[in-house]
C-alpha cells in the first residue's frame, strides 16, 4: 500500500480546535495576543513560527508537535503485524477512508470495522485468506464509513453498531460500552469514545502481534477528529479511555495512516504537552 498522507495539517489542527472551543477569529487574535493577519496567514497554511507558538498555547495545544507538524518532520513509523490484520484505504469523493479486518489464524473467523468507499478489497482478502466473516463492527455510521456495508453484510455476517448510534440496516445489533467479542484467541472490546458522532466507538482487540485500537475518527496521527457541538468530549473520551490503554497499543484510525499510541503522545499536538 502506497504511503497514506496525514489526515490533517497544523491548518486544519488550528482550525478545528478553534471551532471546537468555539472561539471566534476575534477572540484567538486577542487570546494569542498575535495580529488577525498572522491568524489567516496560520490558517491558509503559512509557517510564522512565533504566531504559531503563541496559538498553540492558547488552545492548549502542543507547541513543539504542532511547529513539527507545520514543518511535515515527523511521520509515524508503521507497525508491522505479521498475521491476521490487514487495512483498507479507499477513495471517497475528495479523501479516503480506511476499514479493517482482523482474524484469528486457527479459526479463520474474521472481524471487519467499517466498510470504507468499497469493500471489494476486503471481500478478496476474506477469499483469498479462507476466512468466514462474523462480524461488521461500526465505528460510527458516517456515510463514508459505511458506504458498502450491504454488500459486506451479504455474507450473512453480523452487523454490530453502539446503542448510541445504532445502524439504520434491517437486522443490525447493538452494543453496549464494554461489551466483549471473542474470535478464537482473539478479544474484542468496546470503549465508547464518543464526541465526533453521538456512538463513535472504539474497539480495542488483543491476541495479534500488537494491540489493536481501532479508533474511527476518535484519533488520527497528529489529530483527532473534529466536533462542532461535543469536542470537549471528545477530547476528553480520547485521553480517558485511548490514551490510558497500553503503551504498545497500535492505533487504527479512520482516516491518514496507522500509528501507535507511543507515537501520539510524543508527536499529536492534543495530547503532546
Amino acid at each position: 500500500m502506497p504511503r497514506i498522507p496525514l489526515e490533517d495539517s497544523f491548518a486544519d489542527v488550528i482550525s478545528k480546535t478553534q471551532r471546537g472551543y468555539k472561539l471566534t477569529d476575534a477572540a484567538l487574535v486577542e487570546k494569542a495576543q498575535i495580529t488577525a493577519s498572522d491568524l489567516a496567514a496560520l490558517k491558509a497554511g503559512e509557517i510564522i513560527e512565533p504566531a504559531l507558538l503563541a496559538v498553540a498555547a492558547a488552545l492548549d495545544l502542543g507547541r513543539h508537535a504542532l511547529l513539527a507538524q507545520a514543518r511535515r518532520e515527523w511521520y509515524p513509523e508503521q507497525p508491522i503485524f505479521k498475521r491476521g490484520f490487514a487495512m483498507f484505504n479507499t477513495q471517497f469523493e475528495d479523501m479516503t477512508v480506511n476499514s479493517y479486518l482482523v482474524w484469528d489464524s486457527k479459526t479463520r473467523l474474521a472481524a471487519a470495522f467499517d466498510t470504507g468507499a468499497n469493500c471489494q478489497a476486503m471481500l478478496d482478502t476474506i477469499a483469498g485468506e479462507n476466512l468466514t466473516l462474523r462480524y461488521i463492527f461500526l465505528t460510527h455510521t458516517h456515510v463514508d464509513h459505511v458506504a458498502d456495508l450491504d454488500r459486506l453484510a451479504a455474507s450473512g455476517a453480523e452487523v454490530w453498531a453502539s446503542e448510541l448510534e445504532p445502524s439504520d440496516r434491517a437486522g443490525a445489533k447493538i452494543f453496549q460500552e464494554n461489551a466483549h467479542f471473542h474470535m478464537g484467541e482473539l478479544a474484542i472490546k468496546t470503549l465508547f469514545t464518543w464526541g465526533h458522532s453521538p456512538g463513535m466507538t472504539t474497539f480495542f482487540v488483543t491476541g495479534l502481534s500488537w494491540p489493536l485500537a481501532i479508533v474511527g475518527d476518535s484519533i488520527f496521527a497528529s489529530s483527532m477528529g473534529g466536533s462542532a457541538t461535543h469536542f470537549d468530549m471528545q477530547l476528553r473520551n480520547n485521553k480517558q479511555k485511548i490514551m490510558k490503554l497500553q503503551a504498545d497499543t497500535v492505533l487504527a484510525c479512520g482516516h491518514g495512516p496507522l500509528t501507535t499510541l507511543k507515537q501520539e503522545k510524543q508527536h499529536n499536538p492534543f495530547y503532546a504537552h
